[in-house]
């Protein structure tokens, strides 16, 4: 029983975070205004606290770097449904289980988002991203403490299945 709830529970929850990751990497990736200007505003931030070389960096390419991070993240979590159609069509079973790479993408996921949010309530950038007058409602910022929060519950209780098999 504790097996598939954690099982069920950690689908909906790659479900999730792929999404949120998946669907923002055009927007890194293609160097957006709204992703300029919060990586720029983060950037700008930094070359005060750590540097110019740094904060520069990070403003020309810290999109692509944490675009990178979440692509990573989101093939992790979704490396279980792969593994299972090589299973199923093609007979190849490499033997590591789902709980495996969901604890792994689960930690992953909630350490790229514990950055966010720490820019979001550390930086200028803020809880609520303004930009050209327009306000994203906070959404960015909601969406990465779920993540943080339900990565960090995700891991934790697939390692707890790991843990038990041992």
């Amino acid at each position: 029983m504790k097996k598939q709830v954690i099982t069920i529970f950690s689908w909906i929850i790659t479900l999730w975070t792929a999404k949120v990751f998946l669907s923002s990497l055009p927007y890194k990736f293609s160097l957006h205004p709204d992703t300029q200007h919060i990586f720029g505003t983060i950037g700008g931030w930094m070359q005060g606290i750590v540097g110019d070389t740094i904060g520069v960096w990070f403003a020309h390419y810290g999109s692509y770097a944490v675009g990178i991070a979440e692509l990573i993240a989101s093939s992790i979590l979704l490396a279980p449904a792969v593994l299972f159609l090589l299973k199923k069509v093609a007979k190849v079973d490499l033997g590591i289980d789902r709980s495996v790479f969901h604890c792994i993408g689960g930690l992953f996921s909630a350490c790229v988002m514990a950055g966010a949010v720490f820019f979001h309530l550390i930086t200028p950038l803020g809880i609520e991203v303004l930009h050209q007058g327009k306000s994203d409602g906070g959404s960015l910022f909601y969406a990465a403490v779920s993540i943080l929060i339900l990565g960090s519950v995700m891991a934790i209780a697939n390692f707890s299945l790991i843990k038990d098999k041992s």
